[in-house]
């Protein structure tokens, strides 16, 4: 499965918008394997918050653990934002 994220837009700052951006979601992984592996393409963000990071990719991150990858992106938010979610939340996302 692959989240293309822009989908929420190209501006994601906020928790609130995180947590609706899951809800919407959520019903997406009703029908996952237990082996499939969730794919996050950054492509097409412009400003990606740890707030609206933390509430959506750390949520998935406890659900899914490894099987949640995030694609490599040159974005400096993107990047610092995911940083600062690994610290924050003693875990280490799996990047390819």
């Amino acid at each position: 499965m692959i989240i293309d994220i822009k989908k929420f837009g190209a501006i994601l700052t906020s928790r609130q918008l995180g947590k609706e951006a899951l809800a919407a979601y959520l019903p997406n992984f009703n029908n996952i394997s237990e082996k499939e592996k969730i794919y996050i393409n950054f492509e097409g963000i412009d400003v990606f918050s740890p707030s609206w990071g933390d509430e959506f990719l750390t949520v998935l991150y406890r659900k899914f653990g490894d099987r949640l990858i995030l694609k490599k992106d040159s974005n400096a938010s993107v990047n610092a934002s995911i940083e600062m979610l690994e610290e924050a939340n003693s875990i280490k996302f799996n990047i390819e």
